[in-house]
């Protein structure tokens, strides 16, 4: 069993890089499937997630290469072969397989999707999509099952604004015929990225990024070269370890308009931050951190993404914050394993409650899922003593090297082998 052994107290300084959004990685390596040539993408993360969306690709008969964060795909020799099981089951937007084989092949057979649990988070928004275009969706033994003789636009409302289905409709309507309107459209900026991929490809596309997108359906798309854009939530989480522990931290390659709501948050509590083209530099806090309130809200507010991390950064502020998650209201499970390196941390509801400052001591934790990792490492970055941040698969999943990228600014933070059974704690679930 891997786990990550951090001795805590050590200042970071230093650049750090941001790899490739995980978010947009996930939506365009599926949307590869409806050229009809070979896509490359460029600036990929080498996380697992990548590397299990290849191993699909390569399951219905994509030709992929991927190395040094390009990834390239040829799909002309594609099929409309099911996946029920195996890696669809590992990463939760194994849904974009849906929309991306319903466009091209009129149909598809895809398990239902894994990833981290974070409570209720139904596709029921795509499948009303789908529908709307004239597929036939049914669940049989655990799969989705989509047919469409023929894929006509539609008018489609989302009554939640859903990344997900967002991009899953996006991905369906590109080639059906006639004009698909999405309404309350969710507006993030990997949807942006993949509407600007299926652009290059042939697509037309328009409004992208607001709440209203049209698509006008055309009748092939060809391959393209994309570069992804940086992962905002990778660039947020450095920030708030460089509010936490820096002593002067450049974190490049990041679009300051992107982390705009946790660049607003981070200066309420005291922290300079100098926005610059493509960078954004943290000096060494001259000042104690002050307690402030947070509530996540869909882009562009506060990102339920780095509310894990934030919750961290607080315990070390004079006073007491509220966090408050309207997103996903089960994502504080990490607040247990704060309480056990000291954390002076409740919930009520869909809010946590955190006072400070308190020194933090190193413990045996677990990852209960991504962004809870990512919080117990920056907790063990914090921490007096040697942290254990158990299944960390659920870390790797989205943040690539980040071993090395810590190192990189002086952090004491190695991977270790243990035995199995050697590390105490229960196991964090599936991922």
């Amino acid at each position: 069993m891997d786990v990550y052994k951090i001795t805590g107290g050590r200042e970071l300084k230093g650049t750090i890089k941001v790899s490739g959004a995980k978010n947009s990685a996930v939506a365009l390596i599926p949307a590869s499937i409806l050229a009809g040539s070979e896509v490359s993408i460029e600036g990929l993360p080498e996380i697992a997630d990548v590397f299990t969306l290849k191993a699909l690709l390569e399951e219905i008969g994509g030709v992929v290469t991927f190395r040094d964060g390009t990834m390239t795909i040829d799909p002309s020799e594609m099929i409309a072969m099911p996946l029920p099981n195996g890696n669809v089951k590992k990463l939760r937007a194994s849904y974009y397989l849906m929309g991306a084989m319903l466009g091209r092949f009129g149909k598809a057979v895809i398990g239902l999707p894994g990833g981290c649990h974070l409570g209720p988070r139904p596709i029921d928004q795509h499948i009303k999509g789908f529908e709307a275009l004239g597929a036939k969706v049914t669940n049989e033994h655990g799969s989705i099952y989509l047919r469409a003789e023929k894929l006509r636009g539609a008018k489609i409302y989302l009554d939640v604004a859903s990344v997900g289905a967002t991009i899953n409709i996006m991905l369906a309507a590109v080639l059906a015929e006639g004009r698909t309107t999405i309404e309350n459209a969710a507006k993030e900026p990997e949807i942006i990225d993949v509407a600007t991929l299926l652009s290059n490809m042939g697509a037309n596309i328009k409004g992208a990024g607001t709440n209203i997108i049209r698509i006008e359906g055309v009748e092939s798309l060809s391959g393209t070269a994309h570069t992804i854009i940086p992962d905002r939530i990778e660039a947020g989480t450095f920030m708030i370890m460089a509010a936490a522990m820096g002593a002067g931290v450049t974190v490049d390659n990041v679009i300051p308009f992107h982390v705009e709501a946790l660049t607003a948050k981070l200066r309420e509590m005291g922290v300079d931050v100098i926005e610059e083209e493509e960078r954004i530099v943290i000096p060494k806090p001259e000042r104690p951190l002050k307690a402030i309130d947070v509530k996540t809200l869909v882009y562009p507010g506060f990102a339920t993404d780095l509310q894990q991390p934030m919750t961290v950064l607080l315990t070390q502020a004079e006073g007491t914050s509220v966090v408050t998650d309207t997103i996903y209201s089960a994502r504080f499970k990490h607040i247990d394993e704060l309480r056990r390196m000291n954390a002076d941390a409740r919930v009520e509801g869909s809010s946590a409650i955190i006072t400070g400052p308190l020194q933090l001591q190193g413990a045996s934790v677990r990852a209960t899922d991504l962004r809870a990792g990512a919080a117990l490492v920056l907790a063990g970055l914090i921490a007096e003593g040697e942290t254990e941040v158990q299944a960390i698969h659920h870390i790797e999943r989205g943040y690539s090297n980040l071993i090395g990228k810590l190192g990189g600014l002086g952090a004491d933070i190695r991977k270790v082998s243990l035995p199995e059974g050697a590390a105490s704690g229960k196991d964090g679930g599936n991922h």
